[in-house]
């Protein structure tokens, strides 16, 4: 039976990045992916993720999210890729929307360089853009996007370069605490074991962690790319990435990338809790009309004719914070999930983090807001 330093199960996003991290710092490491590296199945695919500085969230994840960019910048390096894009990235909304004045607040308390834009403002400096006029925006130039499928290409393949085995098409079937502290995991096809397990299995997690059942809660998520009848005011350069506050929910979107059409989406969609293996894939009309209805309203040059949809899946915790913690019971299993929809960009820095907490129990980091003990009957 193979014996490893580490497993990590599930490589997409969070797990390709804990695994090149895990084989950096020389360990031996075994990445199980059950689909395609990389693939459409979960939350790290749809060809355009935001990054940006400023986070609404709470002003607790800009030290992370600075983390982040420079480890795509490292990471660019290493494997001659293009991973992270910068347009410049729009925080719109009412004046007392969580998106405008939560964006406004972790700019001043980190001291990240930004601009307050009325919507007339925002309007005229980016046509393709035409927002209400009683909303505001925390412009801030070094907002973008990183490319999902790219950046778990990057780190599968760097972290083979250290030495990292990768499988796809290998479910986990489950794993199983050892008597000298480590993990057994079986498969299919092979039975391993390790000092260490990293679960990095997305909107899965709940099914190998039933602990987490609760808090750990998948969603469909639709996005549309549309043909913009102006199509130059959507190009890079003259159209910075966004999220939006409506009195509707919270919109966001991107400038053309590789798909011929304007690409956008809304926070939590219909809010539908879903079962991963038994999500409906398919995008439905109603998927197209909510999100037509939308650019029709603030993006008109945008709304032309749909080039593409898409469903993938956020998976929510309670309080839509992340978890990055040890299991209490079980210390040798690390987990990362509950990325409630903006985990993505912060996958670079995540996966050295899950590093450091499978390896050492614990990070120079400040993840006292990502741990398990936050939630009832989880401690």
């Amino acid at each position: 039976m193979s014996r490893y330093d580490a497993i990590v199960l599930g490589v997409g996003g969070m797990g390709s990045a804990a695994t090149y991290h895990l084989a950096r710092r020389g360990l031996d490491v075994l990445g199980l992916e059950r689909y395609d590296v990389p693939h459409d199945m979960g939350s790290s695919h749809g060809v355009t993720r935001i990054i940006r500085k400023p986070q609404y969230e709470h002003p607790a994840y800009v030290p992370l999210v600075r983390r982040a960019y420079d480890q795509w910048r490292d990471l660019e390096e290493r494997t001659g890729r293009d991973l992270l894009y910068v347009t410049g990235g729009i925080d719109a909304g009412p004046p007392d929307s969580r998106v405008f004045s939560g964006s406004l607040r972790s700019c001043e308390e980190h001291d990240i360089d930004h601009e307050v834009l009325s919507a007339s403002e925002v309007n005229e400096r980016f046509p393709g853009y035409d927002l209400p006029d009683d909303h505001r925006a925390v412009y801030q130039p070094d907002g973008g996007f990183v490319v999902p499928e790219q950046c778990i290409t990057a780190h599968v393949e760097a972290a083979q370069d250290e030495g990292a085995e990768i499988r796809a098409r290998e479910a986990v079937a489950g794993f199983s605490p050892l008597s000298d502290g480590g993990v057994r995991v079986t498969t299919p096809k092979d039975t391993y074991e390790a000092d260490r397990l990293v679960v990095t299995a997305g909107a899965w997690a709940r099914k190998f962690l039933p602990e987490l059942a609760d808090v750990t809660v998948p969603e469909r998520q639709v996005l549309a790319w549309l043909r913009p009848t102006a199509p130059a005011k959507f190009d890079a350069e003259n159209f910075p990435v966004f999220v939006h506050a409506t009195e509707d929910g919270h919109y966001y979107g991107f400038p053309r990338h590789d798909v011929p059409g304007f690409k956008f989406g809304k926070f939590n969609h219909f809010g539908e809790t879903v079962d991963p293996d038994e999500m409906d894939r398919e995008p439905r009309p109603e998927d197209e009309q909510l999100l037509r209805a939308y650019a029709e309203r603030c993006f008109p040059d945008g709304a032309g004719p749909t080039m593409r949809l898409a469903t993938c899946m956020f998976t929510n915790t309670p309080d839509e914070h992340f978890i990055l913690d040890t299991l209490p019971d079980r210390p040798q299993i690390t987990v990362g999930a509950g990325f409630s929809g903006h985990g993505f960009k912060f996958a670079s820095a995540i996966g050295d983090v899950l590093a450091d907490l499978a390896v050492d129990g614990e990070t120079d980091r400040d993840i006292g807001r990502f741990r398990l003990d936050r939630f009832d009957g989880i401690a």
